[in-house]
């Protein structure tokens, strides 16, 4: 009779229990994509900065993997953002020519799929904070492209309301050591949703308060799937800092907001290991573009690669990259396949297992095997680069690097003779700092790269989809 009754509490225990494994198993993993703004290759610890700490991402890399192969698809923000979002070159979502100001008559068209779309089909719960600058109109902001709720900068925080008129003309250094001209100076708005809700926005604060949404939200939806993309502002100039972040010493600015932003980093890693959401949920650690060397102590460091933002120059595209996803990505590992932010959305939709769209050509791939480590190649053997204004320079095949930098007549002869292109070719397992140009010494490699450089952006050209225009 013991016997008996043992046999059937074990079985109501089991009937009980068997639903909340189920449904453990079954529960869709979290994203969170942490994007900041002109860090540079050499800025976080983990990818060799010896001035800057990084603690929290250096955890995130030692609990996950490196990459450092990583593109982004434009050397400037806007197209940097669309091409994240879309899976998409910036050309083929018409966003590809520089970057948007408060004047702008036009944004990302609310009819392309972004990750956010792709994530919200699927119930989850989606939130945008930070720096959006893919449109400032109702039409164009992250309500209408797959978001919940939006709290950020709708553009850079160099940029005033409602016009970019009345920026202050102040050195850098000026600036940073008057942490009050955040709203003295400036006229840059704060948005929630569709409305503006400071104006001018606290610069010092909104790193923090960026975070302080973010980790409300994942409390708020830790017992559902949810999607964060966390673009923060800095370390876009101008930099500020809350109190307790800051160093009055110029020289150390830029220093000061990185480390800031890793801390902030760090309570976001700190909710999800407390929530025990770690082992369903996926961290992405990266940059728009590389750093705004002419600023100096308030840009970052592009390490070994050649020059930085606004560039095609791996300084410019290449950015360091750390994904999270304890027990599916190897801890401590690393990762030197060619990968880009265009490659996250098909990407995540393997991992959910829920196909895209048949509707659209992106130009993304699925690398999820780079993440968990069960593939040793990218199916990515191709890489267009653009240039800040949307011409196509270069290509990469391979381990190879071709970039064709068209010459401009001298600005005071305006119809004088323009030289041929500058025709560069490198071989990057070799020589990552771009330094030592082959195109001579390969001359048929070449021809054949330029051409089907060519031949890929006639396609985009002619399958182009349009932005939203006002």
């Amino acid at each position: 009779m013991l016997r008996v009754t043992a046999i059937r509490f074990a079985l109501i225990c089991f009937a009980l229990f068997l639903p909340r494994c189920l449904s453990a198993a079954d529960a869709k993993p979290n994203f969170v994509i942490i994007f900041a703004d002109d860090q540079g290759y050499g800025d976080l610890g983990c990818f060799g900065s010896t001035k800057i700490k990084t603690p929290n991402i250096d955890r995130m890399a030692a609990e996950g993997r490196r990459f450092t192969n990583f593109m982004v698809a434009s050397p400037v923000c806007t197209p940097s953002r669309a091409a994240l979002l879309t899976g998409c070159y910036p050309k083929r979502v018409g966003m590809h020519q520089h970057v948007l100001f408060p004047a702008s008559t036009k944004g990302l068209n609310p009819t392309e799929h972004t990750i956010a779309d792709h994530l919200k089909a699927q119930g989850y719960a989606t939130a945008c904070f930070g720096k959006w600058h893919l449109g400032h109109h109702p039409e164009t902001l992250p309500q209408q492209n797959g978001f919940d709720t939006y709290l950020g900068i709708p553009y850079s925080n160099d940029m005033n309301h409602p016009d970019n008129k009345g920026k202050p003309r102040v050195p850098s250094d000026e600036l940073w050591k008057n942490q009050e001209s955040a709203i003295t100076l400036w006229n840059t708005p704060l948005m929630e949703n569709e409305k503006i809700v400071e104006l001018p926005v606290d610069q010092r604060t909104v790193t923090r308060r960026y975070t302080d949404r973010a980790v409300e939200f994942i409390k708020a939806n830790q017992d559902s799937p949810f999607f964060v993309y966390l673009p923060h502002s800095m370390p876009h100039i101008p930099l500020y800092v809350p109190e307790d972040a800051y160093d009055p010493d110029p020289q150390n600015a830029y220093t000061c907001v990185i480390e800031h932003i890793d801390a902030e980093v760090g309570r976001v890693m700190d909710t999800i290991r407390e929530l025990d959401l770690a082992d369903n949920t996926y961290v992405i650690y990266t940059s728009d573009n590389g750093p705004w060397l002419q600023f100096k102590n308030h840009g970052g460091s592009a390490g070994p690669l050649r020059a930085g933002k606004g560039t095609t120059f791996e300084g410019g595209q290449r950015v360091p990259c750390v994904m999270w996803g304890p027990g599916r990505i190897p801890a401590g590992t690393e990762c030197d396949e060619l990968v880009g932010t265009i490659d996250l959305l098909p990407t995540i939709a393997a991992i959910t297992e829920s196909p895209l769209a048949k509707d659209r050509k992106i130009d993304g791939m699925d690398v999820s095997g780079l993440l968990t480590g069960t593939w040793d190649q990218t199916p990515r053997e191709e890489y267009l680069y653009y240039t800040s204004q949307g011409a196509i320079e270069g290509l990469r095949k391979g381990k190879w690097k071709l970039l064709v930098k068209k010459n401009r007549p001298p600005r005071n002869r305006p119809n004088a003779k323009v030289p041929p292109p500058e025709i560069l070719l490198f071989d990057l397992s070799q020589d990552i700092g771009e330094q030592t140009n082959l195109a001579s010494e390969k001359p048929e490699l070449v021809a054949s790269m330029r051409s089907r450089m060519e031949e890929l952006d006639a396609e985009i050209t002619a399958n182009a989809r349009e932005p939203w225009q006002k």
